[in-house]
């Protein structure tokens, strides 16, 4: 199978893009040659498929909030062509049996490329680690027990200590219970003036500071998932200074939101970690910037329509991301000046392959899988829930303008998205 897109601008040169088998085969001006389909991009933006690596499906067990099928969708709407699935599902993801069963699910039901997280431990709240190293043989490409911190100090050193041994990444979902209290948003201003219980950083802060000694001590891959505190960017960036191998990730939420924009009690803003200070909020673009911070990562949580209504309180944590990531870093980060696409397509391509060996990942090589995404980047539209491929509506983005629509997404040169017409 050749496929021939035309006239797309890559790097700000209109190219075309020649590809063979799922491969890219060629990148220059004004290819002629015979292709099976040629398609005209009438000058979009071509830029590698992005890179999610935290997202949640919900499959098996919680296909009312979303389906591998329906995440997928809602993965090509945004641009996405490979993401991480975290094994917080029913059953849990966390024997040999049950890695294999959900990574033969996901390659029978999803339109996109998707890398399986097995569990640190049984259940995710169990002590003791899991048979990381066997799970890895079975297709996990990572682990995490995301939903929950590792309150036990020695089941998180007995995961690190196995997943160094299969050569795997650790994704740290830092929370110690003790410190939440009960808390739905952060503890401060915000909190008091609304009468909700707030969570203090300090949850996030101090599970982080016991994880890195012992990440120092087994030379373990340790990724810091959803980031959200300024003493957390701190802790991270003397960790890089002092040679650990620790990575971290940063939400669109927490980049391009902060809890003084809370005006009302609005499950919208309700998410784990939730909505820190603008002084947090300054220090993880800051982070990002300097590259303390490595990439950008969605954490994408749909819930339905009733687990997210009422009030904080009561509602469910977590909001969608996979179909308003790209268009809000762009909006927020390329259109306004701060940095360039190249750099944002750091954050959300290059980065997550090269942290978590997504090798399968395209980059808009020759060579490379042809995993695109075509964009235009010139007209600004609102952000309406409605039109999500995710079941879940659940954003606080609901009416911004921005820009980035995408408009095709290929995997492995197969199209698997294509914006309606209007």
């Amino acid at each position: 199978m050749r496929t021939l897109i035309k006239h797309a601008v890559i790097n700000g040169r209109c190219q075309d893009i020649l590809i063979q088998d799922g491969q890219i085969q060629k990148i220059a001006r004004g290819i002629e040659t015979a292709a099976d389909e040629e398609i005209n991009a009438q000058g979009a933006t071509a830029i590698p498929g992005l890179i999610d690596v935290h997202v949640h499906f919900r499959e098996p067990g919680l296909t009312y909030k979303e389906t591998i099928e329906t995440g997928s969708h809602a993965a090509a709407h945004g641009g996405f062509t490979t993401v991480m699935t975290m094994p917080n599902v029913k059953p849990v993801v966390d024997t040999v049996d049950k890695v294999a069963a959900q990574v033969a699910l996901n390659q029978e039901n999803s339109l996109v490329k998707i890398a399986q997280y097995g569990a640190l431990s049984a259940d995710l709240v169990g002590q003791g680690a899991a048979d990381l190293k066997a799970m890895a043989r079975a297709g996990a490409m990572a682990f995490s027990n995301d939903g929950h911190g590792v309150q036990d100090a020695q089941t998180m050193l007995e995961a690190m200590r196995a997943a160094k041994a299969a050569d795997r990444v650790i994704s740290a979902h830092l929370e110690d219970d003790s410190l939440i209290q009960g808390g739905v948003i952060n503890a401060g201003p915000t909190a008091d003036r609304l009468g909700l219980p707030g969570m203090t950083g300090l949850s996030e802060s101090t599970q982080l500071a016991r994880d890195l000694v012992m990440a120092k001590e087994t030379g373990v891959r340790y990724h810091v998932a959803h980031i959200s505190t300024k003493e957390s960017v701190a802790q991270v960036r003397l960790a890089k200074q002092m040679g650990l191998n620790v990575t971290a990730e940063v939400s669109p939420h927490h980049l391009f939101l902060d809890d003084g924009m809370i005006e009302s009690d609005n499950p919208m803003f309700k998410m784990n970690p939730p909505l820190r200070s603008k002084e947090d909020r300054l220090t993880l673009i800051a982070g990002l910037l300097d590259g303390t911070i490595d990439m950008i990562a969605t954490d994408h949580a749909p819930h339905s329509q009733e687990e997210k209504a009422g009030s904080m309180h009561d509602c469910s944590f977590g909001i969608v991301g996979l179909e308003t990531a790209f268009p809000l870093v762009y909006t927020h980060f390329v259109k306004s000046g701060l940095v360039d696409l190249e750099t944002a397509l750091k954050w959300l391509v290059q980065k997550p392959k090269e942290v978590f060996g997504l090798e399968n990942a395209g980059e808009l090589l020759v060579g490379d899988q042809a995993d695109i995404a075509l964009l235009d980047l010139i007209h600004p539209y609102q952000i309406d829930p409605e039109r999500f491929e995710s079941k879940g509506k659940n954003t606080p983005f609901t009416g911004q303008e921005v820009y980035g629509k995408v408009l095709k997404t290929f995997v492995d040169g197969n199209l698997v998205y294509q914006a309606k017409k209007e």
